[in-house]
């Protein structure tokens, strides 16, 4: 993969090529909206998943909005179940 400006990894330490295959992969969902579907899969509400994030309930969401519209999704056990699909549900 090709390095970001300046030769270097670009944000999250990662070449920005590598980051982008993993986003395309993984239905254009961002690294913190896979995590926020694998906390889905493992059956937390959004609260639960906002304190494991150590974000606000309403930024989870934000993440839950924008990972229905980006997989064409209606609800949250279709994106649990996504995301079982892609491995994503086991906690690390």
């Amino acid at each position: 993969g090709q390095p970001a400006a300046g030769g270097q990894p670009a944000a999250g330490g990662q070449p920005a090529a590598a980051r982008q295959r993993a986003k395309q992969a993984a239905g254009g969902l961002t690294r913190r909206e896979r995590e926020v579907a694998g906390l889905i899969a493992q059956g937390k509400s959004n609260r639960e998943a906002a304190a494991a994030l150590v974000v606000s309930e309403r930024t989870i969401e934000t993440h839950v909005a924008h990972i229905l519209a980006k997989l064409d999704l209606s609800s949250r056990t279709q994106i649990a179940a996504w995301a079982i699909n892609k491995g994503w549900h086991l906690p690390d």
